[in-house]
């Protein structure tokens, strides 16, 4: 169903005018105009680090412009906070989840504004809301539980619903579909739809440009936090969009491929996790980028922390000739294998620490001991901002506090720093513009070229196909099949993450 976008004479509910924004003596937006209309889909979207987030923030009252003004309804405002601006109808789903890990879903989804009976407060009717809510969304989640047990797209979801809860006029949402998979998607952009023709102002950002091009009306580019373009989506086609982006032309966003010597690295074998991995197995050969694929809960990421010593396991796992331990993630580590996270914030790094903190914490021994030798480190600082083009406007500013792409280029720059000769690397690119995806596709393949080996686990079908020249695809905790040469197709993929095709034998490699 296409739901028709604004007319034009619809007033802005919520704009920015001549809007900048600076840290200390650094500007980050630099004159800034962007205006939100009711029953309008306004996606922006922009490199990491071009003043997206700010730009979101200071629309939902958490932070103030320097210089400019918000304008609500046309007239100039000052929030006092985002609390002040949720009271106005300005509702922000964050990218990072704004959640109480130790409270229940219900508790969550009506924070702040509890529904009461006489004084007491009414848990039946908040569960039956939020249940509500959550079948809007086709999410099986009891409101009951926890919201530490849930899996990564339950959050996102659970974002979503407490935004439905409140009587939204302009709606904010920073990177919706990161973490969703294709069926979670769907649904929400039906909710998207729905909030669109009731005459909703919805703020929409993504850095796959696919989904602007079909759910937004309207598309406004940052670059280093100026506005560089404004346009209506059917006037403008994906690559114009990215063009406008990086402020060049995109081409070969996938380099070419390295192929593998014959020569196995590591051999897993039999490989079972409790509950959610079933004697898997997989060969990994020196110099290969080795591709993992399936759908969210098949299993691909505890299998990766399995082989990494990250979870307890049976089975056989051997880098180089050595075999290494169940559940001994340090001792896999000495063995030359590492493993990147797809939870760059939650597991990854620490977001209130410094680059430099980050970057060599695993590795503090080699720094020096007893006292540790801050030249060195600041020396390999150096070295990771420049090979890894790490872009902050302060090297001691808090990780917390970068782009998510920089975040990401961080994150690589620390596993790499202990030398391994095998990377597993989980959702490389989650949350990552365009530009940036491309600087580590290069790398991917340029560490391929060096003779290390890589497995790269993603959710997107086009990074495996555009990098692997050997997929292994998993269903159910089991590996349904593997891949390889000109049989890596998105048809051929998708047919085994859903298991209607048990066999490899025409494709193994």
């Amino acid at each position: 169903m296409t739901i028709p976008g604004p007319t034009a004479a619809a007033p802005a509910v919520l704009a920015l005018d001549a809007v900048t924004k600076a840290f200390g003596p650094i500007e980050v937006l630099h004159g800034v105009d962007f205006a939100l209309h009711p029953g309008e889909v306004h996606a922006l979207i922009g490199e990491n680090g071009a003043g997206k987030s700010t730009t979101m923030k200071i629309l939902a009252g958490y932070l103030d412009p320097t210089g400019g003004q918000v304008l609500l309804e046309g007239q100039p405002v000052t929030f006092a906070g985002s609390d002040e601006a949720e009271e106005r109808g300005i509702i922000m789903i964050h990218q990072e989840f704004n959640l109480a890990e130790h409270l229940s879903v219900d508790q969550n989804v009506f924070l702040g504004r509890e529904l009461t009976r006489g004084i007491l407060l009414d848990h039946k009717a908040m569960r039956a809301r939020t249940a509500d809510l959550l079948s809007q969304l086709h999410c099986r989640v009891d409101p009951a539980t926890p919201v530490n047990r849930l899996s990564v797209p339950d959050k996102q979801m659970v974002e979503i619903a407490k935004a439905l809860s409140r009587r939204a006029r302009v709606l904010i949402m920073d990177e919706p579909t990161a973490v969703l998979t294709e069926r979670e998607t769907e649904v929400l952009f039906a909710q998207i739809e729905r909030l669109r023709a009731e005459g909703v102002a919805i703020l929409y950002t993504s850095h796959k440009l696919g989904e602007v091009k079909r759910i937004a009306d309207r598309v406004t580019v940052l670059r280093d936090g100026t506005m560089v373009r404004s346009d209506l989506t059917a006037d403008v086609t994906e690559d114009d969009m990215a063009a406008a982006m990086v402020g060049r032309e995109l081409s070969d966003l996938y380099p070419p491929k390295v192929r593998g010597s014959a020569e196995p690295i590591l051999e897993a074998q039999g490989i079972t996790v409790p509950g959610v991995v079933h004697d898997a197995s997989l060969v990994l050969h020196r110099g290969e980028v080795l591709g993992l694929g399936g759908l969210v809960g098949s299993g691909r990421t505890e299998l990766a922390e399995a082989i990494a010593g990250l979870r307890p396991r049976t089975g056989s796992v051997r880098l180089d000739g050595t075999d290494l331990p169940a559940g001994q993630v340090a001792q896999a580590m000495r063995a030359g294998l590492a493993y990147l996270t797809e939870d760059r914030k939650g597991a990854g790094l620490l977001l209130d620490k410094s680059l430099r903190e980050n970057l060599t914490l695993p590795l503090l021994e080699t720094f020096g001991r007893p006292l540790i030798d801050r030249r060195r480190e600041e020396a390999a600082l150096d070295r990771a901002i420049a090979e890894f083009a790490i872009r902050a406007p302060s090297r001691d500013m808090a990780v917390g506090d970068l782009s998510g792409g920089n975040q990401q280029k961080l994150l690589l720059a620390k596993v790499l720093l202990s030398d391994p000769q095998v990377i597993i690397i989980d959702e490389p690119t989650r949350g990552i513009d365009i530009g940036t995806k491309q600087q580590i596709y290069t790398l991917i393949a340029r560490l391929a070229a060096e003779g290390r080996s890589i497995i790269v686990i993603s959710s997107e079908m086009p990074e495996l196909i555009g990098l692997a020249s050997r997929v292994i695809v998993m269903h159910a905790g089991r590996i349904a099949g593997e891949l390889s040469g000109d049989a890596v197709t998105e048809g051929a993929i998708v047919r085994l993450a859903m298991g209607m095709d048990d066999t490899d034998k025409d494709h193994a490699a």
